[in-house]
């Protein structure tokens, strides 16, 4: 395994947000919706753990995050303070039931708890992550999770399809409860922490590899009214807004769009090819990704280097504000070596176009 060396790169925020304004960045930015701690474990050769819960703890923990991401030479990092993960009754999003499953169960849920176990939670991180932070970069994300993965972890996935036809009325509360707890947690999110992020994204993956999670009117109903409330939140604090969904969504991305939605990641070579979302999309958002994770995961480092070099710089010459990375996210069964190589292949672009 290749040792990792920390070099001299000076993070520059601004690269990432000239994407979000759908404009070509200065220097071609690298981007993921997320690097597992795993990974970043197997790829340091050393075991990376919060060690306390002192705030010393969270702050000496985060610079050893955001300096793994510095010294990959990206401009910014992720970081979701993830909403399931505070329910109560958390988990059916990964498969079962949820806690709520009829009207009775919706009425006595501790919605009234959520934001302060919310803030409880994550407010020392987020504070640890503001003293971490080195000169020129910021954070990305803001609340993890989204509208439908939410309902999907109080109901169940196929519970939740079966009370749309049993229950709408609870259904169409549902949605709206949802949105109403959104509002609540993304209006302090973007108050109170809106210095130590670049911009504000939220995560809803919508889409099966071959049609919408739900039927794209149902989407349209139910979910994407309570993105607008999300978004108006954002866009009125002067950040922008991006969309991670994955899945086939084209049936609802002309809605989505219409929303304000600033940029868009996620994508899987079997649904699309990546430039079918330049084709369609790239005139009026930014687009990151267009790496397959397959790519990183079973070819060759060398492999790798070469398609990533050849596909990045077609991307950065067709797509207005484009930003490299792996169409999904980098989970710790991702060879460090693939990985490597995708930034090394951004390395090789910045230096041919005579940044650093």
């Amino acid at each position: 395994m290749k040792v990792i060396s920390k070099q001299a790169f000076q993070p520059d925020y601004r690269n990432v947000l000239q994407v979000l304004h759908n404009e070509r960045p200065r220097r071609l930015p690298l981007y993921e919706h997320h690097i597992d701690q795993p990974f970043i474990t197997k790829a340091l050769g050393r075991e990376l753990v919060l060690q306390g819960q002192r705030k010393e703890d969270y702050v000496a923990y985060y610079r050893e995050v955001i300096g793994f991401w510095r010294d990959m030479t990206y401009d910014a990092f992720d970081y979701e303070a993830a909403i399931c993960d505070i329910f109560p009754g958390h988990g059916a999003i990964l498969g079962g039931m949820g806690p709520i499953q009829t009207r009775a169960d919706f009425e006595k849920y501790p919605f009234d708890d959520l934001p302060k176990i919310f803030w409880d939670t994550y407010s020392p991180r987020l504070e640890a992550i503001r003293a971490a932070l080195p000169s020129g970069m910021k954070a990305y994300g803001g609340c993890g999770y989204g509208i439908f993965e939410s309902s999907q972890d109080l109901v169940g996935m196929e519970s939740l399809c079966m009370l749309q036809y049993d229950d709408p009325d609870l259904f169409a509360d549902l949605f709206k409860k949802i949105g109403d707890l959104y509002v609540t947690l993304w209006s302090r999110m973007v108050r109170d922490y809106g210095d130590i992020f670049v911009f504000f994204r939220m995560g809803d993956d919508l889409g099966w590899k071959t049609s919408t999670t739900l039927p794209p009117d149902v989407i349209r109903q139910h979910i994407l009214p309570q993105y607008r409330r999300v978004i108006e939140i954002v866009h009125q604090a002067g950040k922008k807004f991006l969309l991670h969904s994955c899945g086939c969504i084209f049936d609802v991305m002309e809605d989505i769009i219409a929303l304000g939605i600033d940029a868009k990641h996620s994508n899987e070579d079997q649904i699309a090819p990546f430039e079918k979302w330049i084709e369609l999309y790239g005139g009026r958002i930014g687009l990151f990704g267009g790496i397959d994770v397959n790519t990183l995961c079973l070819n060759k480092p060398d492999d790798v280097y070469r398609e990533v070099l050849e596909k990045a710089m077609r991307y950065r010459q067709t797509a207005k504000g484009y930003g490299l990375g792996s169409g999904n996210s980098i989970p710790g069964y991702i060879p460090v070596d693939g990985f490597l190589a995708m930034v090394e292949a951004a390395k090789t672009i910045r230096r041919n176009e005579g940044q650093s």
